[in-house]
């Protein structure tokens, strides 16, 4: 079983910054991707952006330029730096670990955190 723990939320005002932490923990082999998505009250969740285990990176364009995604491979753990924000990005923010192996058998499974508040005031 492997278990996802999303930190660093809060409230901040609009052009402030943020920095969210998810820590994987459990029975890892691999992972191969670990992202960061959204969902505001009455909305869909949205993908935020993604890095791989190889370090490249890809962002929404709607986060791109002030959101900055970032890994520790080694800890098995995904960071967000989020800047210049604004009352639009308020939303839980979620943790997702993709194709995660628990053995070096080719068994894939996706695992989610269970979400930090980020708030942000006008």
């Amino acid at each position: 079983q492997v278990q996802l723990v999303e930190s660093g939320g809060g409230l901040v005002q609009a052009g402030g910054s943020l920095r969210l932490s998810c820590v994987a923990s459990g029975s890892i082999f691999s992972i191969d991707a670990m992202g960061w998505y959204r969902q505001a009250p009455g909305k869909q969740r949205e993908w935020v952006a993604t890095a791989s285990s190889s370090g490249s990176t890809n962002y929404a364009d709607s986060v791109k330029g002030r959101f900055t995604i970032s890994r520790d491979n080694a800890k098995n753990t995904v960071y967000l730096q989020m800047n210049s924000l604004k009352p639009e990005d308020t939303a839980v923010y979620l943790c997702k670990a993709e194709r995660v192996r628990t053995s070096p058998l080719p068994y894939d499974y996706y695992y989610w955190g269970q979400g930090t508040q980020v708030t942000v005031s006008s």
